[in-house]
């Protein structure tokens, strides 16, 4: 390593600043922390707002999709000012701006929906007309695909801001992701984990992976160690399949890749906005030929669906 992090020239981390964004960095910190034997005062946390955490009442879809929870921290690498950056991986769009690369994940934490209501009721034990609160335009899509019969609202926010909605009375019940739970210590909430047989999650799930300058030689070396490659395996099927569908924050799609020794299983589906259509696939092939796979079940399922599915 070229130049070693220390206290007087900390190893800068970019992050958002919700509880969950530093758990992640904080965790990032940690396990780089162990595999160089650096004290914490080597690192450095920089939190930096971005467009996503500053407008808070209108849908993602609305004011520009998923570029928006990482352009300013991708700015931030770009200039220099922090040396890698951590994300939520789900919120990634699939092409880097130039100069930056994803080639780190930490390992996958899981992947499974969690549905959230003050009482405990599980999706299922819903009455008819029950109102929903989410902002996620897949989980709308699956839910009113089996369930037509329950009203949405938008609902955006931390745990805690949706928990206050739900007392509110604004709707009965919200999802979560359970990986976000685990990470912040909140398994205690009364949730209900949805299987991903019931509600296939959004690509990445559970995933976070750590940006970095192209060209940054140290950085590269660092995160090299602390790489974990069943998810980075994983990812590599699963954005493919969302690459091949042009996939961002409007469109409601979701898919999941899992190996069994040198075997990988990856499973797509796309959704109408309101419901009213879903399609569905697997496919089972070498770990290696994950990104293949994941364009030839994506035109698989755009022939299913028919022109313009998922425009209109």
């Amino acid at each position: 390593m070229t130049l070693r992090p220390n206290p007087d020239n900390p190893f800068r981390i970019g992050t958002r600043g919700s509880p969950l964004a530093l758990a992640q960095a904080h965790e990032t910190r940690d396990r780089l922390s162990v595999a160089f034997d650096l004290p914490e005062a080597a690192f450095a946390i920089v939190v930096i707002k971005t467009t996503g955490d500053k407008v808070l009442d209108r849908p993602l879809g609305e004011i520009g999709g998923k570029g928006l929870f990482t352009k300013e921290i991708e700015d931030a690498m770009l200039d220099g000012s922090i040396d890698i950056a951590v994300h939520s991986m789900k919120d990634m769009p699939v092409a880097q701006p130039d100069g930056l690369v994803i080639d780190c994940c930490l390992p996958r934490e899981d992947v499974r929906d969690a549905f959230l209501t003050l009482d405990g009721k599980s999706l299922g034990e819903l009455p008819e007309g029950t109102v929903v609160g989410t902002s996620s335009l897949r989980r709308k899509a699956q839910l009113l695909h089996k369930r037509p019969d329950l009203q949405i609202v938008e609902f955006r926010g931390n745990v805690q801001t949706r928990l206050k909605k739900l007392e509110d009375g604004v709707a009965t019940g919200t999802f979560l992701a359970m990986a976000g739970l685990r990470r912040l210590g909140l398994t205690d909430l009364p949730v209900s984990p949805i299987d991903a047989e019931d509600m296939l999650p959004a690509v990445a799930q559970g995933a976070i992976g750590i940006e970095r300058r192209a060209d940054d030689e140290r950085a590269a070396e660092m995160l090299a160690a602390i790489c974990d490659t069943p998810t980075v395996q994983r990812l590599s099927a699963e954005r493919a399949f969302l690459e091949a569908l042009d996939g961002s924050c409007q469109t409601p799609i979701a898919g999941l890749a899992e190996l069994d020794g040198d075997r990988l299983t990856l499973r797509g589906e796309i959704l109408a906005t309101d419901g009213s259509a879903a399609f569905a696939d697997h496919d089972t092939g070498s770990i290696e030929d994950g990104p293949e796979m994941g364009r030839s079940l994506a035109a698989r399922l755009l022939k299913r669906a028919g022109p313009g599915f998922l425009h209109h």
